[in-house]
């Protein structure tokens, strides 16, 4: 028995008629007669009445043709499903996203899947520093990254996202928020709430490193791993930080924020993925994640 055996029963279940069944099918007669007989014998069983008249199922036959339609549909289904996994339609995606990105980029970008892949089931990590997403990446348990750079681990194609300027967020009611815009040595005689160090946080070198340039060290009093709770310490008047422009979208009460001059002053967000990671859902979310970031671009 093979699937055509099962398609040109039902076309004949159907229709109830040789004729017309084959039409339907495109083919002779007299062979859909003959598959038709060769099913009933290998079934043992007669499906159809026939007479010159008329065309009527068995019971057996009536029973038989619900089974049929069932495994059919059901080898149907598996075909669409199979093109929209191949398509990159459906399927399931993990993305990782640092602290910034996930307040101001993250939401639209699953809001903008699920509109454009409803069939994807979409799963994402927010507040994860660089290293941990190189490593879910490496290990396989995300399948997209949004990270600062830069990323030295081997095996990942990069693509840069966009550029974020940084800004300073301070208590409200620090001497500065009164300033339109700050110079990072206006900073040197305050206590910073800093990104995790030692390598964990990208960020935490940038602020390193935007000191120096100015001619200081800054003194850290905390250290913290998620930008929520960095900006929270700021709004208790712990200290102030500097962070990527996206952090802004971080609406808690006691926190004001100042852009960094000069404003070319700023860090680099990239999507990162597999090198063998071939796979069009992964570019179909590209492809959206670009859209968003490129609707971001100033015109």
């Amino acid at each position: 028995m093979e699937l055509r055996h099962l398609r040109y029963f039902r076309a004949v279940a159907e229709e109830l008629h040789f004729g017309r069944a084959a039409e339907r099918l495109h083919i002779a007669q007299p062979p859909l007669s003959q598959q038709i007989r060769q099913l009933e014998r290998e079934l043992g069983v007669a499906l159809l009445i026939r007479s010159t008249r008329k065309v009527e199922l068995t019971r057996a036959g009536e029973a038989y043709l619900q089974r049929a339609v069932a495994i059919l549909d059901a080898v149907e289904e598996a075909r669409e499903q199979a093109r929209r996994v191949a398509g990159g339609a459906e399927g399931h995606l993990a993305i990782g996203c640092v602290g910034s990105a996930t307040y101001s980029l993250l939401p639209r970008l699953a809001r903008a899947l699920r509109d454009t892949l409803p069939g994807v089931d979409v799963s994402v990590r927010g507040e994860m520093l660089a290293p941990a997403q190189i490593t879910a990446l490496v290990a396989g348990e995300i399948d997209l990254a949004l990270l600062r750079p830069p990323v030295e681990q081997s095996g990942l194609v990069l693509e840069t996202v966009r550029r974020d300027r940084l800004v300073v967020a301070l208590p409200d009611g620090h001497a500065l928020a009164m300033c339109d815009e700050l110079e990072v040595g206006e900073l040197r005689d305050d206590e910073f709430i800093a990104h995790a160090g030692h390598g964990r946080s990208v960020m935490n070198s940038i602020l390193a490193a935007t000191c120096a340039d100015a001619g200081f060290v800054p003194r850290i009093r905390h250290e913290v791993q998620e930008t929520s709770t960095l900006v929270t310490l700021v709004a208790a008047g712990l200290g102030v930080a500097i962070v990527p422009e996206p952090a802004t979208a971080l609406d808690i009460a006691g926190v004001c924020y100042r852009p960094l001059l000069p404003d070319t002053l700023g860090v680099e967000l990239v999507a990162a993925r597999a090198c063998d990671a071939d796979s069009p859902l992964i570019e179909n979310a590209l492809d959206i994640l670009r859209t968003i970031a490129g609707a971001d671009s100033p015109v």
